[in-house]
């Protein structure tokens, strides 16, 4: 039997109490770092005085899955299994997809445990209300710039992670594109220094510039605007006036954003 279990994203009061009772009876903990589990273990009997007793612990992640699970033998899950992801729910933005294909693959019993996940303490707190999509953490260079203006482009609300050593850079990436669209940010959920941000990506650039980056982020990307207008902006290229003003009289007649009309303006 195979049980996957979610872990506190910060505070470690959010596990549950099923969580704690597989824990407890867990023969096997399979964990995406074995050093993080055996913290957790050693914080969790400190603070709720539970014996969790002696596991066998393997080490289960993103690189080594796939040659674990050809070696593994399936006669393993005959004793109660668990995985832990370091935190969160396992296969969000996590391993756990593969081990979940292996156990249906094998015909072996397996439950998963509800929990916490950051992305969605972060969309109640931001308000925003309709369809979303999860993207998790954007590539770091092959197909970025690529899936970011897909993300832009798209009707629905958009909801990324971001580290901490990455958070301004994804800020000056969308700013290059729109700088008007609307975001809203969350770092460090559940933990003491929680905080929520909220306003135009230039207006989050300038800010955090000036702040220290730390702890984990979720960004919320909010919808593009639909044109308001279909009109022929041919004959509006031929005033005589700047182009970023140019820009904003077109963006106020379309809906379209004043960076990416901009854009287009200064490459024309």
């Amino acid at each position: 039997m195979l049980t996957f279990v979610p872990t506190p994203i910060g505070n470690l009061e959010d596990i549950s109490f099923r969580a704690l009772e597989a824990l407890k009876r867990a023969d096997v903990i399979l964990a995406e770092d074995t050093r993080v589990i055996k913290k957790l273990l050693s914080l969790l009997s400190q603070k709720y005085g539970i014996d969790f007793g002696q596991k066998r612990i393997f080490s289960f992640h993103e690189h080594n899955q796939e040659e674990f699970l050809q070696k593994i033998d399936p006669s393993i899950f005959e004793d109660k299994v668990v995985y832990v992801s370091d935190a969160g729910m396992p296969g969000i933005s996590d391993p756990g997809a593969a081990l979940v294909r292996y156990v249906k693959e094998h015909g072996i019993d397996y439950t998963v445990l509800p929990g916490p996940s950051a992305f969605s303490v972060a969309w109640v707190a931001s308000g925003y209300e309709g369809p979303f999509c999860f993207y998790g953490f954007l590539p770091h260079k092959k197909g970025r710039k690529e899936l970011l203006q897909r993300i832009l482009q798209s009707s629905n609300h958009s909801i990324l992670y971001e580290a901490p050593h990455r958070l301004l850079k994804l800020l000056e990436e969308i700013v290059a594109l729109d700088p008007e669209r609307q975001l809203f940010l969350a770092k460090e959920l559940t933990k003491k220094f929680e905080s929520y941000y909220e306003g135009s990506s230039k207006e989050l650039l300038d800010r955090l510039k000036k702040e220290q980056i730390k702890g984990e982020w979720v960004v919320i990307i909010t919808p593009a605007k639909e044109p308001r207008l279909k009109i022929d902006i041919a004959p509006l290229l031929e005033l005589d006036m700047p182009k970023k003003e140019l820009a904003k009289l077109i963006s106020k007649l379309t809906g379209e954003s004043v960076g990416s009309i901009y854009e287009k303006l200064i490459k024309s």
